[in-house]
This record gives structure tokens, sequence and C-alpha cells, in this order.
């Protein structure tokens, strides 16, 4: 019943909207121009999809770099500061201030130092996925339970040994939760370099370029479109890190072990 429930709940309450949506737009007569139908979105993103499937192509490629580079710095750099407090007390205030920073204000440096097109999109969402990958997982790497570090050091364990043994591990909830939040920003961020940082082929860039080509250009319906997919890739990308997040902790961890 609970497995049925997590789908049909948001089944039935996805056509409550979609219903909602109809009538509104029916009462108020409100014109395809303001608020398309869910079915004009539909058709636009099929006449469109060559057009949108390359979109996304782009996107993607940038976000997904993008988030990596983010997940496997922050997890290094996590460690690295986990270990020393000296060096946490002088990183993390410059990491604090970088995450501060506006992207619109970065976004023409790194056009400026790296380009125009996919380098700068990469580095505009490594910014947006960085700080939640490291300020979750240095938590994690602090956090080990001190009994268990008093275990380790009267049995010897070298620091390899805490490290593989006990640490990561202990970490590893809170890197997850990282990567969670990292993977739903790593698509916005991709879009936001689209929008400040993107260029065209053939007359087609990235989900962020070709949104301001299609208001540019009036095609309203087709601009819904381009946010359904980025609504898709967004479900992928949070998806992806939910099955490792599961593949990860549900043999042993609380959090994912199912209740009888």
């Amino acid at each position: 019943m609970k497995r049925q429930n997590a789908w049909l709940l948001p089944l039935a309450t996805g056509v409550v909207l979609i219903a909602a949506w109809f009538g509104l737009k029916r009462l108020f007569r409100i014109e395809s121009y303001v608020l398309p139908s869910p079915a004009e979105i539909l058709a636009a993103a099929w006449h469109e999809r060559a057009t949108l499937l390359t979109s996304a192509f782009v996107t993607g490629r940038g976000a997904l770099l993008g988030f990596l580079a983010a997940v496997g710095v922050g997890f290094a750099l996590s460690m690295v500061m986990a270990f020393s407090i000296r060096l946490k007390q002088s990183l993390y205030p410059f990491i604090l201030i970088l995450q501060m920073t506006p992207v619109i204000i970065l976004a023409p440096i790194f056009v400026l130092w790296l380009g125009q097109g996919l380098p700068s999109i990469v580095m505009i969402t490594f910014m947006i996925c960085f700080f939640p990958v490291v300020a979750n997982t240095t938590m994690g790497f602090i956090s080990v339970d001190r009994n268990l570090q008093e275990l380790f050091v009267m049995c010897n364990a070298t620091r390899t040994q805490e490290i593989r043994h006990l640490r990561v591990p202990g970490a590893m909830p809170y890197f997850l939760t990282g990567m969670k939040i990292a993977g739903t920003l790593a698509p916005i961020g991709a879009i936001t370099g689209d929008f400040l940082a993107g260029g065209a082929q053939n007359g087609v860039g990235g989900i962020g370029f070709m949104t301001i080509t299609y208001f540019s250009q009036l095609k309203i319906p087709a601009l819904f479109a381009t946010g359904l997919v980025a609504c898709l890739m967004g479900f992928l990308f949070v998806g992806g890190v939910n099955y490792l997040h599961w593949r990860l902790l549900h043999r042993w961890h609380d959090s994912m072990v199912r209740k009888e």
C-alpha cells in the first residue's frame, strides 16, 4: 500500500493541477500567448523535439561535468579540511565568500578567462554545486562518534585504516545529502550558464539559450516546453543521485533500512 501511495498520490495531485489549469484558462479566457494549455505545450515540445533534444544534450553535458567536478573536488577538499583544523579555519571563510558572490558577477570573469561556451558553463555549474558538497561532507568527516575514534586508537589502527573504515563510511550519508542538493542545482547552474555565457551552433544552444530565443520569437508554448525539458533533466539528476544513495546505504544505514 505504501508503494502504491508513493505513486498514486502524486499522480492524483498532478491530475487535479492539470484540470485546474484547463479550468482557469477557460474560465478567465486566458490567451495562449499568456498561458498555453498543457496540450499546446506538449504539441510545441513535439514540434521542436529535435531542437529541444539537442539543447538538452548541450545543457546536460555542462551540468554533468560541473556536477562531477564539484563532487570530486568537494569530497577531496572536505577530507583535507577535516584532518587539519588550521587548514579548515584558513580555507572555509574563502569558500563562503565564493558561495556568497553572485554568479552573475562571476560569469563575465569566467567568459574572460575561459571563453564563451562549455568551459564557462561548466565552471558556473561547478560554483553553484560546490558549496553544498563541501559543507555537508566536512560536517560528516568531523561528526564521527568519539567512542569509535577511541576504539580505533586502542586497536592501534593506522590513519589510513581510520579514514577507510571509520571516517569515510561515517561521512557518506552527509556526502550523499550534499550530492542530492548539488544534483538539484546542477541543471539550474547549467541553464544559468546558458543565459550568461552560452552560445549557439547552427542556431541551437542550450536550454537557457533557447529560452531566450523562443521568447524573442514569441513562441510561448515552445518557451514553456523548455521549462518542461529542464524539469525532466532535473528529475534525471535527482533520480540518479537517489539511486546512488540507496545503493550505498540501504544495507546498513538507519536512514535507508526499511522498517518491517
